[in-house]
């Protein structure tokens, strides 16, 4: 460490002999073109004969003039750059360190400077804001982790103690039946986590060129709908469609099928038994408003902040199935398509999910 120092500090009068010989050089310079000329001058109006002991002594004053004016200006602009340019400079080092051992908190205070148009503080703003989104993105990071990690354990725990009971010898046919389904339950759910968490990263991370075709988005909407029915048949939903043809749409029909798969399951699965569900597709100007409603549960105004947020569920005892992912592939697939989703909500009274995409004008009935 010392010798690191010592090596530090020989580098720093390296560039301080450096800088007091560029100022010498200069001084010699401009003072001697300066004395050349005014002597030049005076010889030819005063008439002065210069004698050598003259040259030689204003030459001695000279050489003087030059080491201290060189002298003066090197501590000068070492005081200047000491204040000026090492202080911020090693406020701006030091928060940069903080953040390579991982400290996104860290922060550059306001600078002192004397020159407010020295670039710093622009530095020190952009650094600061550099910070500000790496200890977001951070907070997401570790945030998505501790949530897969819980997501995981969850159906791993149950695989683990249905499987440890399913073999115990003496155990009725009636329990088996009930232990395998529920180890098949909690190994779907761990495929759709994992599937669900895959594609998420895939649209997070890849820069997306939607494959856009000009379809009826009304098929598509029922066909996607009609891949319920065994679900809704279940729970004995009535299901109510207004639906208006020949509505043409310019997108990504495979990315918007993951957007209606996510909303009517959510829709049958939030759904209590014997309730409703209704599906809507009308054309309003050059836009097509789709508009999923059911009559479940309801969302709270504080859960709909979140709702498109990635693991976030308005129950946190996570005994509701699902893992907080549909919702937050559906936001990330209209902002590909570039179209917009909304949810309005009354607790007690059910959902509504209203989707806007730009409709073709050709498909105008």
């Amino acid at each position: 460490m010392r010798k690191k120092e010592n090596t530090g500090r020989g580098v720093r009068w390296l560039f301080a002999l450096r800088r007091y010989v560029l100022f010498f050089l200069l001084m010699a310079f401009v003072i001697t073109c300066c004395m050349t000329l005014f002597l030049n001058m005076m010889t030819k109006s005063a008439g002065l004969q210069l004698t050598q002991e003259h040259i030689e002594q204003a030459a001695k004053v000279t050489f003087l003039n030059v080491v201290l004016l060189s002298l003066m200006c090197t501590v000068i602009d070492g005081i200047r750059r000491k204040f000026m340019v090492e202080h911020p400079v090693r406020k701006i080092v030091e928060a940069a360190e903080q953040m390579m051992k991982g400290d996104f908190s860290v922060r550059i205070p306001s600078l002192r400077r004397i020159d407010p148009d020295d670039g710093f503080g622009a530095i020190a703003d952009c650094f600061n804001r550099m910070a500000e989104e790496l200890s977001g993105t951070e907070t997401l990071r570790t945030d998505f982790i501790a949530n897969v990690s819980h997501e995981l354990k969850t159906p791993l725990a149950v695989i683990q103690n249905y499987g440890t009971m399913l073999g115990q010898p003496d155990l009725p046919e009636e329990k088996r039946r009930e232990y395998a389904k529920a180890i098949t339950d909690a190994s779907r759910r761990l495929a759709s986590l994992i599937t669900n968490i895959l594609k998420l990263n895939k649209l997070e991370n890849q820069r997306i060129y939607p494959a856009t075709v000009t379809y009826n988005l009304g098929e598509q909407l029922c066909e996607c709908l009609l891949s319920f029915e065994s679900a809704w048949e279940e729970k004995h939903l009535a299901i109510e469609t207004d639906v208006e043809e020949e509505v043409m749409v310019n997108t990504d029909a495979e990315l918007l099928s993951l957007v209606w798969n996510n909303l009517f399951s959510n829709a049958v699965k939030f759904t209590e038994p014997h309730g409703r569900i209704f599906l809507s597709l009308k054309s309003e100007g050059d836009s097509a408003v789709v508009q999923v409603t059911d009559t479940g549960c309801g969302i709270p105004s504080e859960v709909g902040k979140h709702i498109f947020e990635k693991f976030y569920q308005g129950d946190t005892s996570h005994a509701v199935q699902g893992n907080g992912l549909g919702l937050a592939l559906v936001k990330r697939v209209m902002d590909i398509v570039g179209g917009d989703i909304s949810v309005s909500s009354e607790v007690g009274k059910g959902s509504t999910f209203t989707v806007k995409l730009r409709r073709e004008p050709d498909g105008t009935s």
